[in-house]
């Protein structure tokens, strides 16, 4: 079982900066696949971004493609997003999910533990 808890989300201009955290629990987090979805209000839940247990391959979405990194320290326990010139489109509750093992990581099927979400919002 992993409890994964989110933060750092807020309130910024467009073309700032946030920085993401997620903190987890559990002694097997660093063989999981780690990722960041995002849902608008009335919109689905969508693909952020992703990075494999050895940091080797990350995956993003090409809207936050050169704008958004993610990072992970398996020492911590932890996996964060570094988000760069936000757009008021990125405006979403930003949720930090587990894929136990690692098959398809952009999909949001595939993870089996869940955050209770970090609230973005990008004024324009």
């Amino acid at each position: 079982q992993v409890q994964l808890v989110e933060s750092g989300g807020g309130l910024v201009q467009a073309g700032g900066s946030l920085r993401l955290s997620c903190a987890a629990s559990g002694r097997t987090f660093s063989t999981y696949v780690m990722g960041w979805f995002r849902q608008a209000p009335g919109k689905e839940r969508e693909f952020v971004a992703a990075i494999s247990w050895n940091i080797v391959s990350t995956y993003y979405a090409d809207s936050v493609n050169g704008r958004f990194t993610i990072s992970r320290a398996n020492a911590k326990n932890a996996v964060y997003l570094q988000m760069n010139s936000l757009k008021p489109e990125d405006t979403a509750m930003y949720y930090c999910a587990a894929n136990e093992d690692g098959s398809r990581p952009t999909e949001s099927q595939a993870y089996n533990y869940w955050g209770q979400g970090t609230q973005v919002t990008v004024s324009s």
